[in-house]
């Protein structure tokens, strides 16, 4: 027997007792745990200068 002789069809792989919903929200609770916070906005307010009179 061949090596395309003993294949036959393919197999599916599935969990048993996971719901689609249950593999999406692994999916994106993953996604929101592996992905780094934001970096905070620069605060503009220190380094800006006082207004001044014009003359």
């Amino acid at each position: 027997m061949s090596a395309t002789e003993s294949k036959g069809q393919p197999q599916s792989f599935a969990v048993a007792g996971v719901s689609m919903r249950d593999l999406l929200a692994a999916g994106e609770a993953a996604a929101l745990v592996s992905t780094p916070p934001r970096a905070p906005d620069p605060d503009f307010s220190e380094g800006a200068p006082e207004h001044r009179e014009a003359a």
